[in-house]
């Protein structure tokens, strides 16, 4: 087809051919290759991706032979499943144009999905690999799921059957208080607002109006590949990453694998396994407690006993008062003894004296008796009267010692049995603290048991029908049963169906 025909093929060149400014030639090749190549689906590799802030996507598709630069403005970039990638294989549909300033032809692109399942595995790992290698994905990372959380948010359809498990099996194990943040779990919307829904939970202030979650359950049912695409998506799995609070991914089935299941603390296999690891079982908690609760009494108890028997071995250790004077005493007798036989041998060689002076003449006597008198004055401080005085002051100087040792043993005794009294007075304020402690902990579990029993549905006017010992949940039942039991908050009667 030409373009231009104006006149026979011999005409001269520059004879009658008519000019053209350079935009009005390009007009009119624009709109040949537009008539030509109206609408046209096009398999290639993604090339280049250019991701400019006026939301166009701008990207290369190529082959070993050639490469098409293409378009996607923001209006269609906005409602397509899986944005295209580098490396990518797909099928693009649209059409061809030329772009005059630049001399260039282009595909506006109107649609563009991955050329099968392989080109989006391919995607998949390459995606996988790159997080990984960032780290998002390590074990370190990953933080301890909290035993009892008091609210659980909840990201996902409120339509669906998804959430409705995971109510009806936190009701069975452990009710708990659940935020539940709506989103899309397939299609465009899926990956920006699951990313919404986390970083908003995560930007709740605790304890405020509406509080901050302790556990995060992101869920969804099973579905293709396609389906789950959105949560394989880089924002969800650095949005998972990022989160403060732990956060446990229960997207798709067992066999379903998608990359937040490796950012999340915690992959559960189903829905209804996620919140079953989100609480316990609340008759296994309360039989856990009353099990702790014994064995906290019978060590409380025997460290009283322990410690008991120890103060009454320690004070049976200490000796008494009086037996620290017997020992004393006892030398004070026998220095006394030693002492009065002393003074009775100086009475014989006295009267052995006398005898003998007695035949000595008057000149010796006279001697003898100016002798006799020194002896008797050297001889005064071994009289038995002496002797009695000596033994009666060290009697005194011993009662005077003995006097002050009685008073500190006596305080010795009380400072130990003031250190007991306090020790004693210790533990039993500590025991009757603990008594309190676990008073109050069975006081509280009783409240809860109460509120979470039926008895307090009674109160507010409701009855509970039986056959036996069988609850009757149907009139369906109740039909067959030849006489019911209707129990009332004040009392129960028989009646008949």
């Amino acid at each position: 087809m030409d373009l231009f025909d104006d006149g026979p093929e011999d005409a001269p060149a520059a004879g009658n051919s008519p000019e053209y400014t350079v935009g009005e030639l390009s007009g009119a090749i624009k709109r040949v290759i537009e008539n030509e190549f109206g609408h046209v689906r096009v398999r290639a590799e993604v090339g280049r991706v250019s991701l400019p802030r006026s939301g166009h996507v701008y990207l290369d598709l190529k082959d070993d032979k050639a490469v098409m630069a293409g378009i996607i403005w923001k209006g269609v970039a906005a409602k397509l499943a899986t944005m295209p990638e580098e490396g990518m294989e797909v099928i693009a549909t649209g059409r061809i144009t030329t772009f005059p300033g630049q001399s260039k032809y282009q595909i506006i692109i109107e649609d563009i999905q991955p050329a099968g399942m392989g080109a989006l595995m391919a995607v998949l790992e390459k995606r996988k690999a790159a997080l990984a290698a960032e780290g998002l994905f390590d074990a370190e990372r990953k933080q301890a799921l909290p035993y009892l959380p008091d609210i659980i948010g909840v990201v996902t359809s409120p339509s669906g059957a998804v959430i409705r498990d995971i109510l009806h099996r936190l009701r069975d194990r452990f009710p708990r208080k659940v935020l539940i943040w709506p989103v899309a779990v397939q299609g465009a919307k899926c990956a920006p607002e699951v990313t919404r829904a986390i970083e908003g939970f995560n930007r709740l202030t605790p304890g405020g109006a509406l509080p901050r979650p302790d556990l995060i359950i992101v869920a969804r049912g099973g579905g293709s590949v396609e389906d789950l695409w959105g949560f394989n998506e880089e924002s969800v799995v650095r949005a998972a990453a990022a989160s403060v609070i732990p956060l446990i991914s229960a997207v798709g089935h067992e066999t379903d694998t998608t990359l937040i299941d490796y950012a999340s603390d915690m992959r559960a296999p189903t829905p209804t396994a996620a919140a079953e690891l989100a609480v316990p079982v609340r008759h296994e908690l309360m039989a856990y407690l009353d099990q702790q609760h014994a064995r906290m009494s019978r060590a409380l108890s025997q460290g009283l006993i322990q410690r008991g028997q120890r103060l009454r071995d320690m004070s049976r250790a200490l000796p008494r008062a009086d037996t620290l004077l017997d020992t004393p005493r006892q030398r004070l007798d026998r220095a006394g003894d030693r002492l009065l036989r002393a003074a009775g041998l100086t009475e014989g060689p006295a009267l052995r004296l006398e005898r003998a002076a007695t035949r000595l003449d008057p000149a010796l006597m006279a001697g003898v008796q100016r002798r006799k008198i020194r002896l008797s004055d050297l001889g005064g401080g071994l009289r038995p009267a002496a002797l009695r005085s000596k033994l009666a002051n060290d009697d005194q100087r011993l009662q005077r010692l003995s006097r002050r040792l009685v008073p500190a043993l006596e305080r010795e005794r009380n400072l130990q049995a003031a250190r007991l009294d306090r020790a004693t007075h210790a533990m039993q304020e500590a025991a009757q603290r603990q008594l309190r402690d676990w008073r109050n902990q069975i006081t509280a579990a009783e409240r809860l048991r109460k509120t979470l029993g039926y008895e307090a549905t009674l109160e507010r006017g409701f009855a509970v029908v039986r056959s036996g010992d069988q609850i009757i949940t149907s009139a369906q039942i109740a039909a067959a049963e030849t006489l019911l039991e209707v129990q009332f908050k004040d009392g129960r009667i028989t009646v008949k169906p």
